[in-house]
C-alpha cells in the first residue's frame, strides 16, 4: 500500500534490532502498533529481568501509559529490526472519535490476551501443586533472565488451509471471484493498521470505503453454511434483503445475495465434482 493512500504512514518510524522503546518506570503517553518485526516486553524481577511477551506484527502495546497517565509498568525493546506506528493520546482519540471500530478492535485483542494469561496461570497452578504433591521444592534462586510463554494477540490457530474452495462470493458491480478457503473466513478491507487482510478481500471493491475491515464473517459447520456480522461493523450487513442481527450466525445457501453496506455479492457453493466413472 502506498504511502499516498496509507493515513498512518506519517506515525511510521523504523526502529533497529536492540532499541529500548521505553524502560520500566518511563513517563510516555504513546501507543505502539508493530508493521513489521519484533518486540519483547520485560519486566524488572529480583533477581533480573523476565520478558512476559514477544509481539509481532498487529499487536500494540503501550496503552497503559496513555490511557491512565500512569508510569510504564515494563520495558519494550526491539527484538527485530522493523517499523512501529507511534501516535500520541490526541491523535488517539481522533481516531476512535473518527472510526469507533478501533476500539472494537483493541477490545479483541484484550479478550485474546485475557484468555492466553488466564490459560497460563492454570498452568503454573497445576505445575505447582503438582511439586508439591511430589515433594519437589522449587529452587532458591531463579536465572538473571528467564523467558515465560509469549503472551501475543495473534488470531486463535486454525487448521492448514484446504486446497479446494469451501463456497466462493462473486461481486455484482464487478464480477469479481473471491474464493473462500478457511471454515472460518473474514469477509472484509485491508486493515492499513495491523497489515493484515481479511480472507475474502474486498477493499478494491469499495472505493469509497463504507465496508468495515472486519466486517462479516462466513462460518463452515458440518458442511452447513452461516454468515454473521462482526461486532463493530458500522453500515450493516444484509442477507437477501434482511438485516442480519450483530453476532449471530444465520444461516446462507447456494445463490443468497450478502450485502455489506451497498455493495452486493452473490453465495455460491462448488457444485459435486463429476467421478470418472460417470464420464464414461
Amino acid at each position: 500500500m502506498s504511502a499516498e493512500k496509507d493515513p498512518f504512514a506519517r506515525f511510521l518510524k523504523p526502529f533497529e534490532k536492540g532499541a529500548v522503546l521505553f524502560e520500566e518506570g518511563d513517563e510516555g503517553e504513546e501507543l505502539y502498533i508493530i508493521r513489521s518485526g519484533k518486540v519483547a516486553i520485560k519486566k524488572r524481577v529480583p533477581h533480573g529481568q523476565v520478558t512476559l511477551a514477544v509481539l509481532e506484527k498487529g499487536d500494540f502495546f503501550g496503552e497503559m501509559a496513555m490511557l491512565e497517565h500512569i508510569v510504564r509498568t515494563a520495558s519494550a525493546e526491539m527484538e527485530e529490526s522493523g517499523k512501529l506506528i507511534v501516535i500520541d493520546s490526541q491523535v488517539f482519540g481522533d481516531m476512535i472519535k473518527a472510526n469507533p471500530e478501533i476500539a472494537v478492535r483493541m477490545l479483541r485483542k484484550y479478550s485474546l490476551r485475557l484468555r492466553e494469561t488466564t490459560k497460563q496461570i492454570e498452568e503454573l497452578a497445576a505445575k505447582a501443586e503438582a511439586n508439591i504433591s511430589v515433594g519437589v521444592v522449587p529452587e532458591a534462586e531463579a536465572s538473571p533472565v528467564s523467558t515465560v510463554q509469549p503472551v501475543t494477540s495473534e488470531e486463535p490457530v486454525v487448521a492448514p488451509q484446504q486446497t479446494e474452495a469451501v463456497a466462493y462470493f462473486i461481486s455484482k458491480a464487478s464480477g469479481n471471484v473471491f474464493p473462500v478457503f478457511k471454515n472460518d473466513a473474514l469477509i472484509g478491507r485491508y486493515d492499513s493498521v495491523t497489515g493484515s487482510t481479511p480472507e475474502v478481500d474486498l477493499t478494491q471493491e469499495d472505493a469509497s470505503r463504507n465496508i468495515s475491515r472486519r466486517h462479516a464473517r462466513l462460518v463452515t459447520k458440518e458442511g452447513k453454511h452461516f454468515v454473521a456480522e462482526e461486532i463493530g461493523t458500522m453500515n450493516g450487513t444484509f442477507l437477501n434483503g434482511e438485516k442480519l442481527p450483530t453476532g449471530v450466525l444465520t444461516p446462507i445457501k447456494d445463490g443468497d445475495e450478502v450485502t455489506l453496506c451497498r455493495l452486493s455479492i452473490t453465495f455460491r457453493v462448488p457444485g459435486p465434482r463429476e467421478s470418472p466413472e460417470a464420464s464414461t
